[in-house]
């Protein structure tokens, strides 16, 4: 990174979980699956997270690990006159607090944690699946759009640790924008 910019961030959450709990579960329901709330988990490179149902898939290294900013659900929370909801419901990786996310589409930047460092590529948006009505509420699918996260490429393994945290990135970030909506680019043009 030529030039780098550094923001302290709060890693909130760490999940964990080695099945998929909406995906292909239009007509059964979500599935109860295991899902931990980690103080530490293991990235590898080119893999993503030890123990996550996208780890070593191929259709999915270029967006293994998700990273999200509370303050987006915060945001749609108050939007939707809701209570609070809890984050671990939205399935992201790697919850985060005080870190504007769209702009590091298509950038590489680094997670630095209780002393260990993880590279990351931020691939494309997290799109929130519909599931997104039923558990967390009315509406909340539509609401989390161009907001729902970013997945990633892991570059570099190491340790993520809940707790403080430097998000080291070679663009500007305005935490002050990590609850609104970004545009929505397509991904193919005409």
């Amino acid at each position: 990174m030529a030039e780098s910019y550094r923001y302290d961030v709060g890693v909130l959450h760490l999940l964990v979980s080695p099945a998929h709990a909406y995906f292909g579960r239009s007509r059964d329901g979500a599935a109860d699956v295991p899902t931990t709330d980690a103080e530490t988990v293991e990235v590898v490179a080119g893999k993503g997270i030890v123990g996550d149902r996208f780890f070593g898939k191929a259709a999915h290294m270029d967006a293994a690990v998700t990273l999200f900013a509370v303050e987006s659900l915060e945001a749609i929370a108050a939007e939707l006159d809701a209570e609070p909801f809890n984050p671990l419901l939205t399935r992201r990786n790697v919850v985060l607090r005080g870190v504007q996310l769209a702009p590091l589409l298509g950038q590489d930047f680094v997670l630095e944690s209780g002393g260990s460092s993880v590279s990351l590529h931020g691939g494309r948006h997290a799109q929130p699946c519909g599931w997104m009505n039923e558990m967390l509420a009315p509406r909340a699918h539509p609401a989390m759009r161009g907001r729902g996260g970013i997945r990633c490429r892991a570059l570099s393994g190491g340790l993520l640790h809940r707790g403080p945290a430097v998000l080291v990135s070679p663009v500007p970030l305005d935490p002050a924008l990590a609850g609104q909506a970004s545009v929505l680019r397509p991904s193919r043009l005409p």
